[in-house]
């Protein structure tokens, strides 16, 4: 099987001669559709809302687009509260989900009025001794033990940094109540890219359960249980994707089995979605700059671990496309790399592709989300621009590529690269 990129052979040669690969480019149709599917599959919930994690795409252009889909962001950080903030999110529709918190960062979340998720029961009297305790607060919960739907394992939460244990979540909404909070949210994020539609039901059932006994016991009125992430995409063209429609369904009946009967039948839900909701729509552009024939065949190409670092990080998976050979047999073994000196910066091991010449343009899949986000600048690499396919059909920059004189920006306050920055 086979992925089809949204660009063709014949538009990426158009696109790089403006535009040097390589590139990220961002599919704005897809993006857009997928953002109404997702508001589509939990229009049941009154109050739902889809809060993109701005960590996967912090792209502002991007944020733009959500946010006239409907969408919030979620930020884990003093520079994505500021990028929302330049996009006009404000109070309610920014989820504020940090964890080992700076001052600085709690402080200007409350000034936006943002809604705080609290990581660690601690921080319930650091925050007060900041900014005081806000009507609205949340608290993450982190179930501990190992995380399974049916008999599959999907991930050890108890091994997470994140979030309260059970005991410390009833602890927590004591205190925040006699210090004032009046509303509640629970979050949660138990495993990370399932691609199956069992997991957020089954995480619902023990967040839905867990808010039932939060309510009983504190007396919290609970506003809203936050999903989090985890949603995942088909890395793999051999995959079942997960189907959006099915999950909200899923969650509907869990919602109508637990809160509905606890009389808590008007408590919102929230998701914070950033693979789910970009990472298809997001390819990474790049070109065969060499072929070496040793031990094993190599395919070099003009991008890196630093373009893309999650196969060098996590040995991941993303199909690659050789435009203008997708109907050609894959044949051709090798390994797809990078010039990093590092022997990990390869985006394919031992791939069967068609038949690679020196100049082919390839895709890399499914990059819309921790792709150009986890860029970074080892070997003096520059981070590469990220441009969007409209909607009718053009392209515009949305993020210039860095020069050489951004990589030396932070000497400037000195005159040893002085002849590689800009003349003030």
């Amino acid at each position: 099987m086979n992925k089809i990129p949204f660009i063709t052979k014949e538009k990426a040669e158009e696109i790089a001669k403006t535009y040097p690969t390589p590139f990220h480019i961002y599919d704005e149709k897809g993006i857009r559709e997928n953002a109404r599917l997702v508001q589509k599959a939990f229009s049941w919930n009154k109050g739902f809302r889809e809060y993109f994690a701005v960590k996967a795409t912090p792209n502002p252009f991007l944020l733009k687009i959500l946010q006239e889909e409907g969408c919030g962001v979620d930020c884990s950080s003093l520079t994505e509260l500021m990028m929302a903030d330049a996009c006009g999110f404000s109070g309610s529709d920014i989820m504020f989900s940090s964890n080992v918190t700076p001052e600085e960062d709690y402080r200007f979340a409350h000034k936006l009025n943002a809604y705080i998720n609290l990581d660690d029961l601690t921080h319930v009297d650091y925050l007060d001794s900041l900014v005081g305790i806000p009507e609205t607060i949340s608290c993450r919960f982190n179930a501990g033990g190992k995380f399974q739907i049916s008999t599959h394992i999907m991930d050890s939460p108890q091994d997470a940094k994140f979030g309260l244990t059970r005991e410390q979540m009833f602890e927590a909404f004591r205190k925040l109540r006699e210090k004032g909070a009046k509303y509640f949210g629970i979050h949660s994020f138990l495993a990370s890219n399932t691609v199956t539609n069992d997991y957020y039901p089954t995480l619902a059932k023990q967040l839905f359960e867990l808010a039932v006994e939060l309510h009983e016991q504190t007396g919290a009125e609970i506003k809203f249980i936050n999903l989090s992430g985890g949603v995942g995409v088909a890395y793999h063209p051999d995959q079942e994707p997960n189907d959006i429609l099915a999950i909200g369904e899923g969650v509907r009946k869990v919602y109508e089995e637990i809160l509905v009967p606890a009389g808590m039948g008007d408590v919102s839900i929230f998701t914070e979605m950033g693979r789910f909701m970009m990472a298809p729509y997001g390819h990474l552009v790049t070109k065969v700059l060499h072929k070496k024939h040793i031990y094993k065949e190599y395919v070099g190409v003009d991008a890196c671990a630093a373009n893309l670092m999650r196969p060098a990080m996590y040995g991941s998976y993303h199909h690659i496309t050789v435009l203008g050979k997708e109907q050609e047999e894959c044949t051709y073994l090798c390994d797809v790399t990078g010039g990093l000196c590092e022997n990990n910066d390869k985006f394919a091991i031992d791939r069967m592709l068609p038949p690679v010449e020196i100049g082919d343009i390839l895709v890399i899949h499914d990059t819309g989300a921790h792709g150009s986000a986890m860029g970074y600048n080892y070997n003096g690499k520059l981070h590469s621009a990220e441009l969007l396919y409209c909607e009718d059909g053009s392209v515009k920059m949305i993020r210039r590529a860095q020069t050489p004189a951004d990589y030396f920006a932070t000497f400037d306050f000195c005159d040893i690269m002085g002849k590689y920055l800009p003349k003030k």
